[in-house]
């Protein structure tokens, strides 16, 4: 035990280096979301995220955009804790069987303009996951999905790369 916890003291942490600072193309990224929320909705960008059984690979990723480093709450995109609040449903992870009825819940319980993202490849289709005997494949198999994400997981600028092209889709199909 003390030779571990020695070693542990004299050698540095075994972590990856953080992600290079481009602040400004970040800070553009986000306002051009904010921008196109703001023209589409007349408020800011609202989303509810689902875990339909993932591995918690996406959701950590979607958890960075909350972090100190990318702070989407500066840019008015907010996360919130109840579907009939939210603009945007984020899906992640293959629909599992046990999941099927809450993301249809989630997604009935949204208010009309609503959209939906598949983050990752299995709410894409399944993923690694798909043809199991628990998975019902991706997010499009149970409810209509707006926008797919790819990646395993997605960094968090992906993410935000998606809300906007989600949000300059939707203004061109409607507006």
């Amino acid at each position: 035990m003390r030779r571990t916890l020695l070693e542990s003291l004299t050698h540095g942490p075994l972590t990856e280096a953080p992600p290079a600072p481009d602040e400004a193309a970040l800070a553009e990224l986000a306002k051009n979301v904010q921008k196109a929320a703001q023209a589409r909705l007349g408020r800011s960008l609202s989303i509810r995220a689902v875990d339909a059984g993932s591995c918690n690979a996406c959701e950590l990723e979607i958890h960075a955009l909350s972090n100190a480093f990318y702070d989407l709450e500066r840019f008015g995109l907010r996360f919130v804790a109840s579907p009939r609040h939210a603009d945007v449903l984020t899906v992640t992870g293959p629909v599992t069987k046990n999941m099927r009825e809450a993301l249809l819940r989630a997604y009935n319980a949204m208010p009309d303009p609503k959209w939906v993202v598949a983050i990752g490849g299995c709410a894409a289709d399944g993923g690694i996951f798909k043809g199991s005997y628990a998975c019902l494949g991706g997010a499009s198999d149970v409810v209509p999905v707006d926008l797919h994400i790819a990646g395993c997981p997605p960094s968090p600028t992906a993410l935000l790369k998606g809300l906007l092209a989600l949000l300059q889709h939707v203004e061109g199909r409607t507006g």
